[in-house]
């Protein structure tokens, strides 16, 4: 099932220099040169130090029905241009009915960590054919992760308590909330407020009451009562409405009810004032009445550095109800996502190595035919390095850090390793195996103990080792060198 709530074509989901570009690749007589791009982000979120990929079933989705539709075409062929000429001759229109596509795409695993330079995904075919996904690819990767890995830093804070994600009424669009609810799970929240996320991920649905319940009724007595009398096996009352703490008391008086007819209070939902001094104050009157079972839910504008200082207050908090933080991204609007072409060849020829070079080595990509090496010991991620699959050492693997060369790290071909590039397409066809959304979810967590506990930090984090291979770094810099001297 298609995560998009409305019924766009994947084909117009782009940016139109895309379209351009292709167009002009077409008339120039080198769609179908060979071309290799990818994708990667420049600087990890948030201050931190890595990322969670996420997003790649969704791109998955849209290219397994990638096909420009004759509505498409037909839109395409009315568009002018600044002079009111046609932007797009017939015979171009024909060829992208006739299209038939046939990618190799190789991407990053959903759920795995991940650092900046890095290739997220692979993507390797004609030239006009790669170009068509760039703008698809980073709208989707780059929100997913941007997300998932939002929803991480809250699930490093709660320490191993439980959250939920209650964004959707403040999400970027319907769209956006959706998309913002998958990702959150897959960055540790054990459920959504979202029903439609739910339905389409197979996501659990959890959710309370709000306060328009409470005031619907004369009193707050009342208004548990009723819940309790229409809902007797989701009793979780918000106690905030007018004064905290007797909200307790109340709840308990229902609670006591609920437990003589069998049933259970099962929680209680803070939703404003001193979070700490009340969970704590609410927790002894829970307790003293026998109600230890009985969680504490514990929202208002939470996000993972408020979590943090909470815990370390002593919160009596049990489940935390995280919103608009999470799902609209605090503290960073986006992932500086970016897709670059790496290699091009002519039929029959060899490959071509390029790359876009800057006053700024951040911004200076790498060439080849990249993919990434993990090295492990003992249950503990060592480094990552890029290499070029066209150079690849026989013996030994030498890490280069590019902005700083003096820095380097050695490993033997013979230590543990994975590559992290998984083989999604080939020629136009999925070659991959899904996992489910819980496999993904249960993934991230599972790796996070695998990296040091300083790459965790939010402020002044370690920095996880990540470089290039010394033979792409030497190619590299042998191709600027050349590049500055003939231009």
């Amino acid at each position: 099932m298609s995560y998009i709530a409305h019924p766009y074509s994947p084909c117009l989901l782009t940016d139109f220099y895309q379209l351009s570009m292709a167009y002009g690749y077409w008339k120039a007589g080198i769609d179908m040169h060979e071309a290799v791009f990818h994708m990667h982000f420049r600087r990890p979120p948030f201050n931190g130090s890595l990322a969670i990929a996420a997003g790649l079933e969704n791109v998955i989705q849209i290219l397994e029905n990638y096909k420009f539709s004759d509505e498409d075409l037909n839109f395409l062929g009315q568009m002018e241009d600044e002079q009111g000429e046609l932007c797009f001759c017939k015979d171009f229109l024909k060829y992208l009915k006739n299209l038939e596509f046939s990618w190799d795409v190789d991407a990053v695993e959903e759920g795995e960590i991940i650092f900046p330079y890095e290739p997220l995904v692979r993507v390797k075919g004609p030239l006009l054919q790669c170009q068509l996904l760039e703008s698809l690819l980073l709208n989707i990767i780059n929100f997913q992760s941007l997300i998932a890995t939002k929803a991480a830093r809250i699930y490093i804070a709660a320490g191993g308590t439980p959250f939920v994600e209650y964004g959707f009424r403040r999400a970027q669009g319907v769209d956006g909330a959706v998309s913002a609810s998958r990702a959150a799970y897959i960055g540790g929240c054990i459920g959504t407020s979202n029903v439609m996320a739910g339905k389409l991920y197979d996501i659990p649905i959890k959710g309370t009451q709000a306060h328009s319940w409470i005031l619907a009724f004369d009193d707050e007595l009342e208004a548990f009562e009723t819940y309790a009398m229409t809902q007797p096996n989701s009793c979780v009352f918000l106690v905030d409405t007018y004064n905290t703490l007797k909200g307790v008391q109340h709840a308990i008086e229902v609670g006591k009810k609920l437990k003589a007819k069998g049933k259970k209070l099962l929680g209680i939902r803070l939703d404003s004032g001193d979070l700490a001094y009340l969970s704590i104050e609410a927790r002894k009157m829970l307790d003293a009445a026998g109600f230890e079972d009985t969680i504490i839910l514990a929202s208002n504008e939470l996000d993972e550095t408020i979590i943090r200082d909470l815990i370390q207050q002593g919160a009596q908090i049990s489940v935390w109800g995280v919103g608009t933080n999470l799902v609209t991204s605090k503290g960073q609007s986006a992932l500086d996502g970016v897709y670059k072409i790496s290699a091009l060849r002519a039929p029959g020829q060899d490959w071509k190595y390029r790359l876009k070079i800057s006053e700024q080595m951040r911004k200076t990509t790498n060439p080849g035919i990249l993919q990434i090496k993990r090295f492990t010991k003992e249950k503990r991620y060592l480094g990552d390095v890029i290499y070029n699959e066209l150079e690849t050492p026989k013996d030994k693997w030498v890490i280069v850090d590019p902005l700083d060369p003096t820095k380097k790290k050695n490993f033997s071909a013979q230590d543990p390793s994975k590559d992290l590039l998984k083989p999604i397409f080939r020629k136009g066809k999925k070659v991959y195996e899904s996992p489910t959304l819980t496999e993904i979810r249960s993934k991230m967590i599972s790796e996070l103990p695998f990296f040091h506990s300083g790459l965790k930090r939010f402020l002044f984090p370690h920095q996880y080792p990540v470089g290039l291979e010394e033979n792409l770094y030497q190619t590299k810099n042998k191709l600027i060198e050349k590049i500055r001297h003939s231009r």
